[in-house]
């Protein structure tokens, strides 16, 4: 079994791979390199899961199992914002510096400070491009007022995981993967492939 996952990021396809392996023997994770596809999928939705389809449905129009995934931080004092925007919140886009000074600014006379962190991952088949199949993971969190932490990306310095008493840059790759809203959703997701693919196997 073939499925196309709607990014160009290595690490992205291999742990999909390596996860999708434990749950449905024999499968493969390719890219959109692996099937030639070089035009950019326009991210235009209005949440999440919206995103997701968008890339899944265009792989799946091109006659594979298309698999989209959307990620960001949501905000409760903010109404949900940075939500799709995350990775561009201040402008440009990847520009983490400044989206977390802006995060900052627009919390600083908010005293509710609890966020998360969503992952939405869709999968459409070619057969029926219109039907799209979603889970989602997430973490609860907090955003403090310093940077804390080395490791991680985006927010992770800001986003403070009380269980552990850390933020997310301050963990270990093992700790961040066991709690973060990409494993969690990515687990789902094999256990809901795990299901559909018995269930149309068993049409068959």
């Amino acid at each position: 079994m073939k499925i196309v996952l709607a990014s160009r990021n290595k690490k992205k396809i291999s742990e999909l791979n390596a996860l999708l392996a434990k749950h449905i023997p024999g499968i493969e994770v390719l890219s959109l390199d692996d099937i030639g596809f070089e035009d950019e999928i326009v991210e235009d939705g209005e949440g999440f899961y919206d995103n997701a389809y968008i890339k899944a449905s265009t792989v799946a129009r091109l006659g594979y199992i298309g698999v989209g995934d959307d990620s960001g931080l949501c905000v409760d004092a903010l109404d949900g914002a940075p939500g799709v925007y995350s990775a561009r919140y201040a402008g440009e886009h990847g520009d983490d510096a400044a989206n977390n000074a802006l995060l900052l600014k627009n919390l600083a006379d908010k005293e509710d400070r609890t966020a998360r962190f969503v992952c939405a991952i869709a999968c459409v088949f070619p057969e029926d491009v219109s039907r799209g199949y979603f889970v989602r993971g997430e973490v609860e969190g907090k955003i403090i007022d310093e940077y804390r932490g080395e490791g991680g990306f985006g927010y992770d310095p800001l986003f403070y995981y009380e269980p552990f008493g850390k933020t997310l840059a301050e963990m270990s790759a093992e700790e961040k993967n066991s709690i973060s809203h990409r494993g969690r959703a990515i687990e789902n997701f094999a256990q809901m492939l795990k299901e559909i693919t018995e269930e149309k196997d068993e049409e068959e």
